[in-house]
């Protein structure tokens, strides 16, 4: 009687859980939204960046090796999900968390420091790929990737797509890479769909062609 009643609740239930939405990649609410809403203050910013200089640098130009991204000139909507996102634990990245934690930074330091290192001005000092793969990352690019961050890699702010151009060949290889194997969580599902079956060597072309790409910032 008792296994009875468990299966008829289950069932009774079932529709419900089955109906359950999972939150957009890009949904806009708590931490990004406040950040997203505030003005930001570029002075501010440069303060609350100090604690990140040693590993992202002075110039934010990130690492050629690739263990840290250049940030410098990436649209400010973008910095404040990936912060947003690592803080709520959407995004995994475990060398961020010390540095960026709420007891470090709140929503409104958040929107400072995207606003500073959006006006930094983008080095040329880029790690590039080893160049054998850019004619088949062209085309895998201009198929798969073009429509959402852009011709020349430039990204779209209003919509989070990061600006991928002037971006460290070994950094891009190993997001692509947590992105396909499903390791970063917080990427947009149409991006996963579409790299799911590329191969490393796939993975490396589209790498080496993005790191080939210069940044349009004026």
């Amino acid at each position: 009687m008792k296994k009875l009643l468990t299966l008829l609740i289950m069932l009774t239930l079932w529709p419900a859980l089955g109906s359950a939405q999972v939150a957009p990649w890009n949904e806009i609410k708590g931490e990004l939204k406040i950040a997203l809403e505030t003005k930001g203050d570029a002075v501010r910013g440069e303060a609350a960046f100090e604690s990140c200089q040693g590993c992202h640098r002075k110039d934010a130009s990130g690492r050629v090796s690739g263990a840290y991204p250049r940030l410098s000139g990436q649209h400010a909507t973008v910095l404040m999900k990936q912060i947003a996102d690592i803080r709520s634990g959407q995004r995994s990245n475990p060398k961020m968390e010390p540095f960026i934690g709420d007891h470090v930074l709140t929503p409104y330091e958040i929107a400072d420091i995207a606003i500073y290192l959006n006006g930094l001005p983008i080095s040329t000092t880029i790690g590039k790929g080893p160049g054998t793969g850019v004619a088949k990352g062209k085309q895998l690019y201009e198929k798969d990737c073009a429509v959402c961050h852009g011709a020349m890699g430039e990204g779209n702010a209003a919509k989070f797509f990061p600006m991928v151009a002037s971006q460290h060949y070994r950094y891009l290889l190993r997001e692509v890479q947590f992105i396909r194997d499903g390791d970063r969580r917080n990427s947009n599902p149409d991006m996963v769909s579409v790299i799911k079956p590329y191969t490393s060597s796939d993975l490396e072309a589209v790498a080496d062609y993005i790191s080939q790409l210069a940044s349009s910032q004026k």
